[in-house]
Formats: structure tokens, C-alpha cells, sequence
């Protein structure tokens, strides 16, 4: 199957879909809130952001779309968030895949220290819009869609800031870690897409 096929970034997009899922679903701490509402501790997103460094900021933002939704349904303690899921993940994915292909040109360098900085920054870009915007979208969703009190919504939209602040520092490492040590061998068994 040629490397740069639609067909061969779908079957991509649906592998890296199934690593988000399987790491918001089963490499998690649930973290209960008020009301029956719950955050975690994971590392979802950080799959997510490799996706989106394998293969681009589009097919990236679909897997972690995808993956983390789905988890997201398969559990009744967030199956109310999974609408806010599907567009906050994917957002994460397009701006990190935007970020380290269009600005850093990442799949063009095999330097060690470009490869570090670009998977770094894009990190900090997609989840650190996910810090920011995860707290307000869900105080506004929780408040206007599902009718929660306003105290209410505030208090569980303060709990998900400080989970994700934490999942976004270690998602950061996670990638970065993974990135770096990943990418010499997926070259070199010419599994990596040409995303540019």
C-alpha cells in the first residue's frame, strides 16, 4: 500500500483511534467531582498529539476524535461529555499536527534536537488550547445544555482545569518521550506518512 494513500492514513488514523481509546479507558484515575460528574487523570490526549505528529494534524485530530468519543460512550460515568470530546480532541490534534508540520517541518528533519523542539511545542499548543478551552466549553455545556446549577458547573469546571493542567504536563512528556524514540524505527520500517 503506497505510504502516502488516503486509504493507508485511514488505517493509520483507525490504529492511533484505538490507542487513545484504550489509553483514556484503561490508564486512567477517575477523579469524582459533584453530582455524579467525574474527570480523570490520563494520558488520552497524549496519543492524541503522537497521532497527530505521525500523521498530521487532520488524520490526527479524527483519531483522537474518534478514540477518545468512543471511550467516552462506553462509559456511563462521561457518556455526557462525549459531544464536547469529539471537538475538543480533535481541535488538540489539528493544531498539534499544524503546529509541528506546517511551522516545524518535523517529518523533513531527523535531527534529535529539532525533533524534541517540534514535538514539544506542538504538545504545548494542542494541549494547552485543551487546558483553556476544556474548562470553559465544559462549564458552558454543563450549564446551558445539560441545565447543571451555575455553582455547580463551576465547581466541576475548576476540578477539570487542575486534571487537565496535569494531564497536559505529563501528556508533554509522554509525547515527547515516545516521539523521540518511536520515530527512527517507524522511519526506517517505512511506516511514516509523508504529511506534508
Amino acid at each position: 500500500m503506497k505510504r502516502d494513500s488516503k486509504t493507508y492514513k485511514m488505517v493509520l488514523t483507525a490504529l492511533m483511534a484505538a490507542l487513545c481509546y484504550i489509553a483514556f479507558t484503561y490508564l486512567k484515575i477517575p477523579i469524582p467531582t459533584i453530582a455524579g460528574d467525574k474527570t480523570a487523570l490520563h494520558v488520552g490526549n497524549a496519543f492524541c498529539v503522537l497521532a497527530a505528529l505521525l500523521i498530521g494534524g487532520t488524520y490526527g485530530g479524527i483519531a483522537g476524535s474518534l478514540g477518545m468519543t468512543i471511550a467516552d460512550l462506553m462509559d456511563p460515568a462521561y457518556i455526557s461529555s462525549a459531544p464536547k470530546t469529539f471537538i475538543l480532541k480533535f481541535c488538540i490534534g489539528f493544531i498539534a499536527g499544524t503546529v509541528a508540520h506546517k511551522f516545524g517541518h518535523i517529518s523533513k528533519t531527523d535531527k534529535k534536537s529539532d525533533l524534541i523542539f517540534w514535538s514539544t511545542m506542538a504538545s504545548i499548543a494542542g494541549l494547552g488550547f485543551n487546558v483553556i478551552m476544556d474548562p470553559i466549553v465544559g462549564y458552558l455545556y454543563k450549564r446551558y445544555l445539560l441545565e447543571a446549577e451555575a455553582s455547580a458547573a463551576k465547581i466541576m469546571a475548576t476540578y477539570a482545569a487542575g486534571t487537565t493542567l496535569i494531564n497536559a504536563i505529563v501528556g508533554t512528556i509522554v509525547v515527547v518521550v515516545l516521539y523521540v524514540a518511536l520515530r527512527p524505527a517507524l522511519k526506517k520500517a517505512g511506516i511514516q506518512c509523508n504529511v506534508e
